[in-house]
């Protein structure tokens, strides 16, 4: 063995052969790789509190599936995202939206949960209390919408024409292509426009705001009626939230991360 030991003599007290024994384990730990006690703290990504109360946007979405969208698919996939161990440069907002590049390479368990926990933490924030003041593009994203769509409201006819046209499961998206004009696409399941790897065409944009069209996100309100989910969206559409994450991040090409900051909420993170 390389590692060295400091020996008592047979005529040390026997208090001070102890001490050297203990001694000589500690320097063995270091020297030779011996394993020591040490605290592990588990790191992951968690589920943030809601910036508003469940019924905060009644009427527009019920509390009952604001707690289930919530408290329960929500926090499943930030569950199953943990369980995965994906590569992630860190476990907060920003790291959360830089792993959605990565997260099909890395496989169908952070690809579906990854994107899950991602998608509903961006799409919580852009929302306000249907109490709130209203909220309006700010002029450099209103600026924006007029030069591709014409208008706000031709916008949201192409938005709800998307969200209506996403056969089953999945996402529509308002956001920034790489040219830096605006677009709207949508995505099947948990998959977002960050994602690398897509098999299904699917327009490369950062995006600013997403409409969950799963029916867990309007079943119990909206039945089969998702064009009136869509439309009644508009009423709680956080345009604050929204125009910051536009200006401050995706006109420069830098993923959103899902933080309240510039929301207006209560709480801002």
């Amino acid at each position: 063995s390389s590692c060295f030991w400091l020996s008592a003599t047979p005529s040390a007290p026997c208090c001070l052969a102890r001490i050297m024994a203990s001694t000589r384990r500690l320097l063995c730990g270091l020297f030779c790789g011996a394993s020591l006690p040490v605290t592990v703290v588990s790191e992951g990504f968690t589920l943030g509190a809601l910036p508003y109360a469940f019924d905060a946007l009644e009427p527009h979405i019920d509390a009952k599936t604001m707690q289930i969208h919530h408290g329960k698919h929500h926090a499943t996939y930030v569950a199953n995202l943990n369980g995965a161990k994906p590569e992630t440069s860190g476990y907060d907002a920003v790291g959360l939206a830089a792993l959605q590049a990565t997260a099909v390479k890395q496989g169908a368990p952070v690809r579906n949960n990854g994107g899950g926990h991602y998608n509903h933490a961006l799409f919580w924030v852009n929302l306000k209390p249907a109490s709130a003041p209203s909220t309006e593009p700010s002029p450099d994203l209103a600026a924006a919408i007029d030069d591709r769509f014409g208008s706000l409201d031709a916008m949201q006819v192409e938005f709800e024409k998307a969200a209506l046209s996403r056969f089953g499961s999945g996402w529509v998206w308002l956001g920034v292509k790489p040219d830096g004009a605006l677009a709207i696409t949508s995505t099947a399941n948990q998959d977002n426009p960050l994602m690398e790897g897509l098999e299904y065409p699917v327009e490369k944009m950062v995006p600013i705001l997403g409409l969950d069209v799963w029916e867990h996100a309007y079943y119990l309100q909206y039945q089969n009626r998702r064009a009136d989910y869509a439309k009644a969206f508009w009423n709680i559409v956080n345009w604050n939230k929204v125009s910051r994450s536009f200006e401050t991040y995706a006109k420069h090409g830098k993923a959103v991360p899902p933080t309240t900051t510039g929301g207006g909420h209560a709480v801002e993170l």
